[in-house]
């Protein structure tokens, strides 16, 4: 699975690697906003705004940034994308409908936190019209289009928030997740999806689907960058009345385990019996789901099957009781009075909301509480729960046929969670097996209890082979591959976008961080002549003088590895890198023979900005530069 494009831009899937950036000086605030604009202007082929901001309005961010400490700001210069039901101060929020904009003097307190933070808002993404559905197809701004293939569904509501994120425009976006709409749209795109504890993150200012479920999510390229987004996003706020203080210790010791887990080895996670496992005929995802599965074994984790009754009736109150009516409450002033500006599936939906009486909804609120404690009960044995994000994905052509019926699929493991309290963290899991949908991406969902949120992000940062605690001295530590496959760094023409990065993308790699090594290398221009006519660096470590260099780390097929490794001629090979966070990949480095006859580019700091220096070997005079 290659991750898409985003035309000729610079992509921004790193907050590590964007503010190494930024220290360097090869990137400024106005310069990413100038890129972001001229991105925009090109157009929107995936529907994925109803309303970029304007180069005006991002410029004005960027200068709040001028002389401010970057060290203080933990998302220094970050580009971050809203959805549009969650207000950002002088823009319209529509919630996917034109006429029910408003346009808010403040805006939300979280949105405020990010800003606070030093994070660039650069725009309003389209979504399911009032964050209802999961389809991504709701919106009079247009379908939302899959990133990976555009035949897909791109899932919603929060459908624009993962498409910005997936091209690379935005670092990191915010959706809004009731029954899934953080989760499900993260999955179709090889995204992690936060949906924190309810009222930790300040729902404020976020147009209501059913006030008493809504949550606000974040969507990122890692765990680790939604960690970093979650923890300036937090806390509570005057005057909400769902807000609620984060207590990440709320659950320790209650299973024998601390309330954050760093490791696979020995995790205890739930998941549903087969008998309940429901895949609708899709073989593809069940294959995907069974490999996520037994990565897990192979990681050292137990996996135990356990009675998912209690969910899956929790989950149905959610579309065939009284909750629909808390969207018709949110709304009914509106809906009676624009019946037509409604989208058809929306108005059908939130419409069958006045069905409810007062007595059904009491009743309903009791069979919840008697499926909570019920639901507890899985608690006693395991840490965390894990299922698939979704059951299965569709083209746009099936949800047009059958645009309820398919939608209720994506929610089929999502519906639960909000209803019964919980917190979770959809995190990718490679692509689909065979079958219709095979190569599209694939994702599983960890799941906790309120305030389990930090334990979710530690399993989300082991399962995907990242660290998030910094080591001292960059000790080793070696990473487990998430999918099977093995993380290599790169640092010149095997770079996206360079001469052979071909290599890497026929053999179905995928990029999984753009990021530095720790700071104990050099970085040499190899003379072409060695190197078969074609510019590559040589990376070495050395024992002192070491600086950071910028590198991608790809994660390639453990089956298409042996032929890529084959293909690498002297003098450069295949070794063990050390990268910013201290953990180990297997690499590119050069025999120290090869040095003297090449250029110390170490100051450059990256393959990329010495090549835009102009002082590459191509235009050499006379030998020198």
């Amino acid at each position: 699975m290659n991750a898409p494009t985003p035309g000729t831009m610079p992509d921004y899937r790193s907050i590590a690697g964007l503010r190494a950036r930024y220290a360097s000086g090869e990137l400024t605030p106005r310069a990413l906003v100038d890129e972001i604009a001229a991105y925009f202007d090109a157009g929107d082929p995936q529907h994925a705004w109803i309303r970029p901001s304007t180069r005006d309005e991002m410029i004005r961010y960027a200068d709040a940034l001028a002389g401010r400490d970057m060290a203080a700001l933990p998302l220094f210069g970050v580009p971050f994308a809203i959805k549009d039901n969650v207000d950002l101060a002088g823009v319209p929020t529509t919630a996917g409908c034109p006429e029910y904009a408003y346009t808010p003097s403040r805006s939300a307190p979280v949105v405020e936190r990010l800003i606070a933070a030093g994070a660039i808002p650069i725009g309003k993404t389209n979504l399911d019209q009032f964050a209802t559905g999961l389809s991504g197809q709701r919106s009079p701004y247009g379908a939302c289009r899959n990133a990976y293939d555009s035949r897909y569904a791109s899932g919603g509501s929060s459908s624009g928030s993962a498409v910005a994120v997936a091209l690379g425009v935005a670092a990191f976006s915010l959706g809004t997740d009731t029954a899934g709409s953080g989760r499900v749209p993260a999955a179709f795109h090889g995204l992690v999806g936060l949906k924190p504890t309810k009222g930790v993150l300040s729902t404020l200012g976020v147009v209501p689907a059913c006030r008493s479920l809504d949550c606000v999510s974040i969507f990122a390229h890692s765990p680790a960058d939604a960690r970093i987004v979650f923890d300036a996003a937090r806390g509570v706020t005057t005057g909400d009345p769902y807000a609620r203080e984060w207590q990440p210790l709320l659950n320790s010791g209650t299973s024998g385990r601390t309330a954050e887990l760093v490791a696979l080895d020995g995790v205890r996670f739930g998941t549903p019996r087969a008998g309940q496992l429901e895949f609708f005929g899709d073989e593809s995802y069940r294959s995907a789901y069974e490999a996520a599965l037994e990565c897990l074994r192979r990681a050292g984790a137990h996996v135990v099957e356990l009675d998912f009754s209690a969910h899956f009736a929790a989950a149905r109150l959610l579309y065939e009781g009284p909750w629909v009516a808390e969207r018709l409450a949110a709304l009914r002033d509106f809906f009676d009075r624009n019946p037509g500006a409604v989208h058809p599936t929306v108005r059908e939906i939130v419409g069958g909301g006045a069905r409810f009486s007062a007595a059904d909804t009491f009743a309903a609120f009791d069979r919840l509480a008697s499926l909570r404690v019920e639901a507890e009960r899985v608690w006693d044995s395991v840490d965390a729960l894990v299922t698939p994000t979704s059951a299965t994905t569709a083209t746009i052509d099936e949800l047009n046929a059958d645009p309820i019926g398919v939608n209720a699929r994506f929610g089929y493991y999502t519906n639960f969670v909000n209803l019964l309290d919980l917190s979770a963290i959809a995190v990718p899991a490679g692509v689909c097996g065979p079958g219709r949908h095979a190569g599209l991406p694939f994702g599983i969902t960890f799941i906790g209890r309120a305030h389990d949120d930090a334990k979710l992000l530690g399993l989300a940062q082991a399962w995907a082979g990242e660290s998030h605690a910094a080591p001292s001295a960059f000790e080793a530590r070696p990473v487990v591959p998430a999918f099977g496959g093995v993380r290599v760094a790169v640092v010149g023409a095997h770079l996206t976008g360079e001469p052979l990065n071909w290599q890497l993308t026929q053999r179905g790699a995928r990029r999984v961080a753009t990021t530095t090594t720790a700071p104990a290398y050099r970085l040499y221009a190899l003379d072409p002549g060695a190197t078969g006519g074609i510019e590559k660096p040589g990376l070495v470590r050395v024992r002192e003088h070491g600086e950071p260099i910028d590198i991608e780390v790809w994660e390639i097929p453990v089956a298409a590895y042996g032929g890529f490794v084959a293909g690498i001629d002297a003098p450069l090979g295949i070794g063990t890198v050390t990268i910013a966070d201290g953990s180990r990949v297997q690499g590119f480095l050069c025999e120290h023979a090869a040095l003297a006859e090449a250029r110390d580019i170490t100051r450059f700091g990256g393959w990329r900005a010495y090549r835009a220096s102009g002082m590459g070997y191509s235009v050499r005079d006379n030998g020198e530069s």
